[in-house]
């Protein structure tokens, strides 16, 4: 029997995000937004920080926030509203472990 994953929300877990043009896709981590039954809404995280100006959309986690080991995360890092995904839970990698 397969143990079913319980994301809750505000949790990082890592997942296999795809490109939007499904091209291909790669492991990365994602905020849970909401979950519903066996679906999740989630954003994508990105270490990639432009230099360039910060769009509206995007929330920056800065290494040097207090809380940020609570995270998980390795760097300052983007949470990008516009990657948002409805997912099966089964795509859930593993819960981001801090």
């Amino acid at each position: 029997m397969m143990t079913r994953l319980k994301p809750k929300r505000m949790e990082i877990w890592l997942l296999r995000f795809h490109f939007t043009d499904l091209s291909s896709s790669k492991v990365r981590p994602a905020l849970i937004v909401a979950t519903y039954e066996e679906d999740s809404i989630v954003l994508g995280i990105f270490s990639r920080v432009p230099q360039s100006e910060i769009k509206d959309t995007w929330i920056l986690i800065y290494n040097s926030d207090q809380n940020f080991v609570q995270t998980g995360l390795m760097k300052t890092s983007l949470v990008k509203a516009e990657k948002i995904a409805v997912i099966h839970n089964s795509i859930l990698t593993r819960k981001w472990v801090f």
